[in-house]
């Protein structure tokens, strides 16, 4: 069975990536979201809390679970027959680096492929580091977001507004 790999940090899980989540349960039998450990970024969030958020809001998709990974994309990837990476694209800025890490990917592993979905123009402009930043000065980002973490985020950032 092919399975579509959606990785990424998700800190937090950001409504930009919840479309292309969908979307990819649309076209895949079976979508894995993987939440990557980073250790080149400084996360707000634990991956316990990233995992956690991840499966509540996408909880209404019956063919995708949620797994974790702290190493290569491509080594979690061969865990599967026949892996599809999944990726989002918001610019011409993306590509370019996805589609590096896409042939990278490639020629360690012959058999991982990756797709590239577009992102919905609404969503162009979102990132999960837009989110924090707009949440650390304690403004809304309920538009940005998924509604079942909303709270998690508000009060994350409210307790570093506190110290």
């Amino acid at each position: 069975m092919q399975t579509a790999i959606c990785p990424g940090s998700f800190d937090p899980i950001s409504l930009g990536h919840l479309d292309v989540i969908r979307r990819a349960s649309r076209l895949f039998s079976r979508v894995v979201v993987c939440v990557v450990v980073n250790r080149n970024k400084h996360s707000a969030f634990t991956p316990e809390e990233r995992v956690d958020h991840v499966r509540r809001v996408t909880a209404c998709f019956g063919n995708v679970s949620v797994e974790t990974w702290d190493g290569l994309l491509v080594d979690y990837a061969a865990r599967f027959e026949e892996p599809v990476v999944v990726r989002g694209l918001r610019a011409l800025s993306d590509f370019e680096y996805e589609f590096m890490m896409a042939l990278t990917n490639k020629k360690m592993n012959p058999r991982v492929e990756t797709i590239f979905l577009a992102a919905d123009e609404k969503y162009t402009y979102l990132s999960s580091s837009t989110v924090k930043e707009i949440a650390g000065y304690g403004a809304d980002v309920s538009q940005f977001v998924p509604p079942e973490i909303l709270g998690d985020i508000q009060r994350k950032f409210q307790n570093r507004r506190n110290l």
